[in-house]
């Protein structure tokens, strides 16, 4: 390696060249150092301080030999919430029983701004929720449901083989079984059939008799399929939540809060969400009593957290209720998978369905038959429910080990790809990949690279793929200026999934890399974390305690609030902790005397800040931090702790 750097032409570009090698052979550095490879946004950083970008691995004589004489390490910018309304944050603490001020300003920052307003927010009801009729075509679709019921009609529930298809899939079969309907469900494979409403689909419901097909959580963008349908002598209703394109299928109803002549007042339902808007207009059509509806709500919430959709709204509700309906009668397969998963649905959170349960209810589709999924969740049997709950598991486990070998494929492919040239987007395909883990591993690349990737793999005679992006970065639009190019595409804001033919990947790669370049910043290459507030340790106590966690259910639109503390001491000696030593935990307090508060802190994965620790206590140099508070109870003992999620030596501040 040392030979290669010292055959590189001289040049005034020559010690950039040097850096920008090691950054993208490097597979321990932060996201910023491989940022460095785009021509404009390492002008921009040194621009703004030649001192700021300097690998951590590198040592200090090589450094110095490159002209870095006073040189640290930042892997992400920190960013104030912006707020400019002080006087309503004041009103709002006098409204709220003098709330603290921090508390008071994260609120204000979520558009929380009155006493009623937060009335709303820190107890949401089911009478909050929006009357379904509201949405565009809900009552033709209602009417034609119930039409189906009175003709005895076969009705095919079609859905998707992800976590909102199947949990959408399992609310309607659910609901249409209990009404008596002569229905059945169908969910393509991922391989034979693909994403959506296709051929091999349609072409079953017609074989069975069908004379209703609802598709949940894909059809929006089906035209072509629309006419088939119509063709084979069926009618079609489509319940989606994707961003729709310019012509609308041809259906009896299209139910999709994000059509632009839809005035429904909540536009970020998951598709699981329209489904259960769907069953409500049918009850509402039947005279039944809303209360009929909430057996379905532990679905919507595992659909909701699962699908990434913003949590403020109608879904802060559906949220908030599905977990309560989790944690008091969850249905029989969620049991059965928490058990197996390690986790009590009493203390059911965003996050533990995000991480817990639904990779489990995912695998089934990635590697295999997703109405595997269906089946559990339908289950009215313990053992079989027990059963289907081991399958997932397993099947879990092999998806895991299949992620761990394709991301490290991904991420070799990745640096040759940046090391050869200047990418604002990655464009990524291995004729093995599995199509059933790309999607996962577009989201490590993501996270790795900092940029859009998208991962692409073989399907018969085209390229199937999921695209990832950063926040900033519209890639569907991105998609949208490489249409022609594409078979098909569907998706969102920050995911979406593809195909295309071969011949057409070279012209794809830079089509899509030239959408994302223009309109990526220096500023959005960079890791942000947003801050919601500073905050004093001494103010945190129960009763701080008590208000925070009424912040939940978290998730985007409404994250976990980030705090920011100055001017803070190490206490004792702070130490590495985990298997492998990656994680630290110290304890802190303010540098204002012996009345300060002194917390206990931990930072997972923060291994490489231990020397920001160690020097503050050294030099006796203050330290700032950025963190989240949270209640730990260990051998039944409760306890508030911070999570450190970044930190940073205060002399250096001014420089970042």
């Amino acid at each position: 390696m040392l030979w290669r750097i010292i055959r590189m032409p001289l040049s005034n570009a020559w010690p950039r060249n040097i850096l920008c090698y090691f950054c993208a052979r490097s597979r321990y550095l932060p996201n910023l150092i491989r940022s460095g490879l785009r021509e404009h946004t390492w002008s921009a950083i040194l621009q703004a301080n030649p001192c700021t970008f300097v690998p951590a691995l590198f040592p200090g004589f090589f450094l110095r030999f490159l002209g870095f004489k006073h040189c640290k390490v930042i892997k992400n910018r920190w960013v104030l919430r912006p707020n400019d309304d002080s006087e309503t944050v004041t009103h709002l603490q006098r409204e709220l029983n003098n709330l603290p001020e921090a508390l008071a300003r994260i609120l204000v920052i979520r558009g929380i701004e009155t006493f009623e307003a937060a009335r709303h927010f820190f107890r949401p009801t089911l009478e909050d929720l929006h009357d379904p009729l509201l949405m565009r075509d809900m009552e033709a679709a209602a009417a034609r449901v119930v039409h189906a019921f009175h003709e005895n009609e076969r009705i095919i529930v079609y859905g998707d083989y992800d976590v909102d298809g199947t949990t959408s899939t399992t609310l309607m079969t659910h609901f249409l079984l209990e009404q008596g309907a002569d229905a059945q469900y169908f969910i393509p494979d991922r391989k034979k059939d693909g994403y959506g409403l296709g051929k091999n689909g349609i072409d079953y419901a017609a074989d069975v008799g069908a004379r209703l097909i609802i598709a949940l959580d894909c059809g929006i963008t089906a035209v072509k399929e629309a006419e088939y349908i119509r063709e084979r002598g069926m009618d079609l209703i489509i319940c989606d939540h994707h961003t729709p394109k310019e012509i609308l299928p041809d259906a009896v109803a299209v139910l999709d809060p994000k059509r632009a002549d839809c005035s429904y007042p909540f536009k970020e339902l998951c598709g699981c969400g329209v489904t259960f808007k769907l069953v409500q207009a049918i009850m509402k059509r039947q005279m039944r009593p809303p209360e009929d509806a909430l057996p379905f709500l532990d679905l919507v919430a595992v659909a909701t957290a699962s699908d990434i959709v913003p949590i403020f709204g109608e879904n802060r509700v559906l949220m908030a209720e599905g977990l309560k309906r989790l944690g008091t009668a969850p249905r029989l397969g969620f049991r059965a998978l928490a058990h197996v998963a390690g986790i009590d649905l009493a203390n059911a959170t965003t996050s533990r369905i995000v991480f817990g349960l639904g990779p489990r209810i995912n695998a089934a589709g990635r590697l295999g038959d997703a109405g595997r999924a269906v089946e559990l969740l339908i289950a009215a049997d313990e053992d079989k429910a027990a059963k289907m709950a081991a399958e997932l598991e397993a099947v879990n486990e092999k998806r895991r080990v299949l992620d761990h070998e394709t991301v490290r494929e991904a991420i070799q492919m990745a640096e040759r790809q940046l090391a050869a040239h200047s990418r604002s987007a990655l464009v990524l395909h291995h004729p093995k990949w599995h199509l059933g883990v790309i999607g996962i591993v577009a989201s490590r690349i993501v996270e790795r690279f900092y940029r859009p990737a998208v991962m692409l793999g073989n399907a018969g005679n085209q390229i199937k793929g999921s695209a990832r992006s950063i926040h900033g970065v519209n890639i569907f639009n991105a998609l949208t200026a490489c249409s022609d190019l594409l078979t098909e595409f569907g998706g969102h804001d920050y995911a979406a999934g593809m195909s295309l033919l071969e011949t057409n990947l070279p012209a794809f790669r830079d089509r899509l890399d030239e959408a994302v370049r223009a309109v990526m910043t220096p500023e959005l290459m960079l890791p942000s974390i947003n801050i919601d507030a500073h905050l004093d340790l001494d103010v945190i106590d129960r009763r701080f305690w008590a208000v925070l966690k009424q912040f939940a259910p978290f998730g985007p639109k409404n994250s976990t609030p980030i705090f920011h503390a100055g001017n803070l001491g190490v206490v004792g000696t702070p130490r590495t902790i985990g298997r492998d030593g990656t994680h630290l935990k110290f304890k802190v307090s303010h540098r204002t005397g012996n009345g300060a508060q002194v917390m206990e802190a931990i930072g997972f994965g923060m291994r490489e800040l231990l020397p920001v620790l160690e020097t503050s206590q050294r030099q006796e140099v203050p330290f700032e931090m950025l963190f989240s508070v949270e209640e730990n109870v260990w051998k039944g003992r409760s306890t508030l702790q911070l999570r450190a999620r970044d930190m940073r030596l205060e002399k250096n501040a001014s420089e970042a």
